[in-house]
């Protein structure tokens, strides 16, 4: 096994120079001419068909190989394809952005997710590889019996997954759409291919040979324009050691540029205009008659006058655009009104953290929301499905425990990494963006713009652009900081590789939790346990094809940011997973019972407050008017709710009913003490 080992090592190796080269290539290429379409072309062509390749010689027909890469993959390499698995496009594109946008406030991401690794390392991966089996469904239903648990877990495994891998396709299209010029739903679809190319033909073992290939990519990919930004501003290029001095830049650039009166103006007259749909919302339907009306007039006064084809157009196209009804008009403007509200709060100051600002949330609420934030991402990050089924996959117990370690190592380079791209492309932006004439400004802007990432307004018609008057969506602050620090265009096609490389590696593990809860622990456990192997794995790959359809349906809706998705999915898979993984782990008298209402109560919770407080988000749902926020508490934390509550209906619950059977209490024992009584070892799977 060690010189298999060694192999692998060598070609991963081989393969990392190989890319490098690739880089080396393709910027000499653009030098001499290349251009910029072919540039996106190449690395979207090179990265997929590497995946491809690899997908095709990883391809089995044994379970044990298709569910758990036959239990064969070194700790290191293990963690690689965690931290490949792990590093979404939330953490790759959204992660920094939402650095750049909330500032401090803005580490609640990078303090839980890191957190969330210590939790599994303690509590959760030891145990569940001594357990063996494929699924943490697996290990529910093994745990406390029955085939109602085993359900509860399968359909949590599928909705938090399903909102997670939603996420990563939505990603997918945004890069394909940018980078190759394609319209947002193809290229929805063209990322969703090379998903398919990955899961569909050698399941875990595909998947995880793949991902130690896109780790490779993602942190070359995240890494280097940061360290070329960190020369370009300070000549040192370690990003990680000196944006603390380019921080202290941007609060003299902050100081200077906030106070300016056009920045003032432009303000101001957001907040007027939030007023006036305020009133306008105040006056229905009555406001909506009166609008009506006044555009009407006023075609029939162009159409009077000498006035061009062109103006008679636009005034009939703002007539013909007006909501329809008044529930339209309200749910139009109350949109318009907050997106109002939100340019005319004086900006916030990087480094200041819960800064009270006039008309936003208290220093308190801020305070409480990153603590809520905190708490859910670090417990969801112990129970998502997908990222628990990787220590499965190791030779040994022993191995898991190095492989978590590993995994906290290949994260921290890209999370160590993220607040300085934060400092840095805010430094860009502020010294290079602010206060330039909006007939100067570069490309990059127009072409974010056409993606919708990217929106600015000449408010004060003062043909000069205000902070105020530009709005990033956090999902482009990575992507399009080598366009900002006027970097070569091969950087930034190596920040869209490492993108695609961080949304397909996440989707692949997303999309075999899916598919495994169904056609394994559904299908396989409870309908059809005499089902022939190959069967199986016939209903499996099937099934991939329909939930990665389905999935790429609901992203090219474009349904919230990436982040904001991701945090969802956490709340619901902390929520429902980890008080029966702990419990179940180490307290013996938790039973059956108790794991129902606890999986139940806490799922039930999270996704109720998710769509109630959300229900504007989801207007195909009859949900009606939108909840106010318990504790003004946001949706992405409703875990901090969820999770309690099946704690405490998991522990009522099992101490109010019979206590479970002796042998279960032995299982529990076998799980945690490796030599205890009666246990040999690590447990071998059920066939």
């Amino acid at each position: 096994m060690a010189r298999g080992f060694s192999r692998l090592y060598r070609y991963y190796g081989i393969y990392t120079v190989g890319f490098v080269l690739f880089v080396a290539l393709l910027s000499f290429l653009e030098a001499q001419g290349m251009p910029a379409r072919w540039i996106g072309y190449a690395f979207l062509l090179f990265t997929i068909v590497t995946y491809a390749v690899i997908g095709v010689f990883s391809r089995t027909a044994d379970v044990a190989e298709y569910y758990v890469a036959g239990r064969r993959v070194p700790a290191m390499l293990n963690g690689m394809a965690t931290g490949a698995d792990w590093m979404s496009a939330a953490s790759f594109i959204g992660m920094a952005g939402s650095l750049y946008l909330s500032g401090f406030q803005g580490l609640a991401f990078v303090v839980g997710w890191t957190g969330g690794f210590v939790l599994v390392a303690l509590y959760l991966a030891p145990y569940l590889r001594r357990f063996g089996e494929y699924t943490i469904p697996d290990f529910l239903g093994a745990r406390y019996g029955g085939i109602a648990v085993r359900l509860l877990a399968v359909a949590a495994a599928i909705l938090a997954s399903f909102v997670y891998v939603v996420a990563q396709i939505y990603g997918v299209g945004v890069i394909t759409s940018r980078f190759v010029n394609l319209q947002f739903e193809i290229g929805v679809f063209v990322g969703l291919a090379g998903i398919l190319v990955c899961s569909f033909l050698g399941g875990m073992r595909a998947v995880t040979w793949t991902q130690v290939a896109q780790y490779v990519v993602v942190i070359v990919a995240y890494i280097t324009p940061v360290a070329l930004l960190a020369y370009k501003v300070t000549g040192i290029p370690l990003p990680q050691v000196v944006y603390g001095q380019v921080l202290q830049k941007v609060g003299i650039l902050e100081g200077q540029i906030f106070q300016l009166p056009a920045e003032v103006e432009a303000r101001q007259l957001f907040r007027e205009r939030a007023e006036g749909y305020a009133q306008k919302i105040a006056r229905l339907p009555d406001s909506l008659s009166e609008e009506r009306l006044a555009l009407t007039e006023r075609i029939a006064e162009l159409k009077a006058s000498d006035a061009s084809m062109r103006d008679i157009v636009q005034a009939e196209k703002q007539r013909r655009d007006l909501p329809q009804t008044e529930e339209q008009a309200r749910l139009r403007w109350e949109a318009a009104m907050a997106a109002a509200e939100e340019r005319a709060r004086p900006p916030i100051h990087h480094a200041e953290a819960f800064p009270e600002v006039a008309g936003g949330p208290s220093a308190a609420v801020q305070k409480i929301n990153f603590l809520a934030l905190v708490f859910c991402l670090t417990i969801g990050t112990a129970a998502l499905p997908h990222v628990l089924m990787r220590y499965y996959t190791t030779p040994s117990v022993r191995d898991a425990r190095v492989s978590v370690f590993w995994s906290i190592v290949f994260i921290s380079l890209l999370y160590m990494t993220a607040p300085a791209y934060a400092v840095l492309a805010k430094y860009e932006v502020l010294s290079q963006l602010a206060e330039i004439p909006i007939a100067r400004l570069p490309g990059w802007v127009a072409a974010w713009t056409k993606v919708g990432l990217v929106a600015f307004e000449d408010i004060n018609r003062d043909g000069i652009l205000q902070l105020a008057e530009l709005s990033f969506n956090p999902d482009v602050i990575v992507l399009a900081t080598p366009e900002i620090a006027g970097m070569p265009f091969v950087v930034s096609g190596l920040v869209a590789a490492g993108g695609l490389a961080a949304a397909l590696s996440t989707a692949d593990g997303l999309l075999l939790t899916i598919t495994s809860a169904l056609s394994h622990d559904l299908y396989y456990r409870i309908f059809r346990p005499r089902a022939s192997t190959q069967f199986r794995l016939v209903i499996s790959k099937s099934l991939l094809l329909v939930v990665a359809v389905l999935a790429a349906s609901v992203a090219a809706q474009k349904p919230g940011t990436i982040l904001y998705m991701v945090a969802w999915a956490f709340s619901i898979a902390g929520s429902a997973f980890f008080p029966a993984l702990v419990l179940g782990v180490f307290w013996k008298r938790a039973n059956r019972e108790g794991a129902i209402a606890g999986m139940g109560v806490g799922l039930f919770v999270s996704l109720y407050y998710i769509l109630r407080v959300e229900a504007a988000r989801f207007p195909a749902l009859p949900l009606g008017e939108p909840m106010a926020p318990w504790f003004d508490i946001q949706s992405i934390s409703a875990g901090v709710f969820g999770v309690p509550l099946g704690f405490l209906a998991m522990v009522t619950v099992s101490l109010l009913t019979r206590p479970p059977s002796q042998e279960t209490q032995d299982f529990v024992t076998s799980v945690r003490y490796p030599h205890a009584e009666g246990e040999a070892g690590e447990r071998e799977p059920r066939p």
